[in-house]
C-alpha cells in the first residue's frame, strides 16, 4: 500500500485511508471462522418439538382425493401387503377419500355430498357461504402420472355432482434444469 506522507500541496487529501477498513474486515473474518463451526455443531443436535395441531374454526376444509389404479398384477396401493409396482393404464380405478379411505364412485359421491352439506350447515347455510366465497371448499385431486384419464374424469364428475364448484390438481414441482 502507498502512504501519503504529505507534501507541498496544502489542499484536501484525495485518497481514502483503507487501513482501518482492512483491519475491521480481518477481525470479522476471524470471528466468522470461529463462530460458524460452533453454530453448525449446535444445529445438528437440534430437536424440533412436536405439537398437537388444532383445527381452526375459520379454516376452509378442502377435500383431498388421491386417484390411482391397480398395478399390472392387480394390487392396490396401500391396501395390500405385496409390493405395489405403480399404476397401470389398464388397471382398475382406485380413489381414496381424504387420502385414506378407499371408495367407489357411489361412495365418493355420497361422502363428498355429506361432507359439503355439513360444512354448509355449519357455516349458516348456502346464502352465508355465497356471501363469503372464501368459505367455499375446493377439491384437490392428486393423480398418479400413469392413471387412466377415465379414473380422473369420473372423480371430477362425482365431486362436481356432489356440489363442489372448484376442482384443482396437486402435482409435484419439476426442476426445469433437469
Amino acid at each position: 500500500m502507498a502512504i501519503s506522507a504529505g507534501g507541498a500541496s496544502n489542499g484536501p487529501m484525495a485518497e481514502i485511508n483503507t487501513t482501518p477498513l482492512v483491519d475491521v474486515m480481518l477481525v470479522l473474518l476471524i470471528i466468522f471462522i470461529i463462530a460458524v463451526p460452533v453454530a453448525l455443531q449446535t444445529v445438528e443436535d437440534l430437536e424440533i418439538p412436536i405439537f398437537e395441531s388444532l383445527q381452526a374454526d375459520n379454516k376452509v376444509e378442502n377435500l383431498l382425493i388421491t386417484v390411482s389404479s391397480t398395478d399390472a398384477a392387480g394390487r392396490t396401493p396401500g391396501l395390500t401387503d405385496s409390493p405395489f409396482t405403480g399404476a397401470d393404464r389398464n388397471g382398475e380405478c382406485r380413489v381414496f377419500f381424504n387420502n385414506v379411505t378407499p371408495v367407489d364412485s357411489t361412495e365418493l359421491y355420497d361422502q363428498a355430498f355429506n361432507r359439503l352439506d355439513a360444512i354448509v350447515k355449519r357455516a349458516g347455510g348456502a346464502e352465508a357461504m355465497l356471501a363469503n366465497p372464501e368459505l367455499i371448499p375446493q377439491v384437490h385431486i392428486r393423480g398418479d402420472v400413469n392413471v387412466p384419464w377415465r379414473c380422473v374424469a369420473g372423480t371430477i364428475y362425482n365431486v362436481q355432482a356432489a356440489g363442489y364448484p372448484t376442482v384443482g390438481f396437486i402435482s409435484n414441482p419439476v426442476d426445469p434444469n433437469g
